[in-house]
């Protein structure tokens, strides 16, 4: 069978590298997205291709307008479509962003670069957003002190593609979100134990936080799975999910 050609967004480090890692595993072509870090996304695709995997490197800062079209330009230009888009990359909570960069990234950044893929996804594509408990329940849930920025912006993100389903489903693109507790190890959580170190203790004592390897399986599951448009697939914090 041919490869599919998935693009994953900030995929050079953490849940987007494991994901790359994973869907090339199970025999995709995973196109490793970076804003700066080119050597750090080689090293993941070489590693993916030392596994027996095909893995590429493409650089592209999705908030910026002209950088996202490139980015869509270079996959279509090389492997003439786009199978599956991971919206992996988000942020916010860089000490030095400006105060509307977390709305630029996770919410504008993310509907853009849909918007973008979509003439190039076929029937049978599958789009991926990658989002976090904390944002996901925010309009009904407390969200953790120093987090209320990225959590409204990837809430915003999530309502904005989930506003665009029935042309997803015109095109018979699928669509799912995936949504998880604090993962374990990643650069959010080490940024909230500074800023609010209780914020994470407290999802501690709520049991074990999904890690890196667990999330990155479940974003890889959902660019596969047979699934209705709109689907959310749900990682770790059983609390969250009482009242679902």
């Amino acid at each position: 069978m041919e490869r599919r050609i998935v693009l994953i967004t900030g995929a050079s480090r953490g849940i987007g590298a494991d994901t790359a890692r994973e869907l090339a595993a199970r025999g995709d072509h995973v196109i490793v997205n970076y804003r700066e870090k080119r050597k750090r996304a080689e090293t993941v695709a070489e590693e993916i291709i030392a596994a027996g995997g095909s893995a590429s490197v493409a650089g592209a800062d999705i908030a910026d307008p002209d950088s996202a079209r490139a980015l869509i330009d270079t996959v279509v230009s090389e492997f003439g479509r786009l199978d599956v888009l991971v919206l992996n990359a988000s942020g916010g909570l860089e000490r030095d962003a400006a105060p509307d960069y977390a709305m630029r990234l996770n919410r504008d950044a993310q509907a853009r670069l849909v918007t973008l893929a979509l003439p190039h996804l076929p029937a049978g594509g599958r789009i991926v957003f990658v989002t976090s408990h904390q944002a996901h329940f925010s309009p009904t849930r407390p969200v953790p002190a120093g987090y209320e920025p990225i959590a409204a912006s990837k809430r915003a993100g999530e309502d904005a593609l989930r506003d665009m389903s029935a042309e997803f489903d015109r095109r018979g693109i699928g669509f799912v979100v995936v949504s998880g507790d604090m993962i374990d190890g990643t650069i959010i959580v080490r940024l909230l134990e500074r800023r609010n170190p209780d914020a994470v203790t407290t999802r501690r004592e709520q049991g074990a936080l999904p890690t890196v390897e667990e999330f990155a399986a479940a974003v890889a599951d959902a660019a596969t799975i047979d699934a209705d448009c709109g689907h959310t697939i749900y990682v770790g914090g059983a609390d969250f999910l009482v009242d679902h």
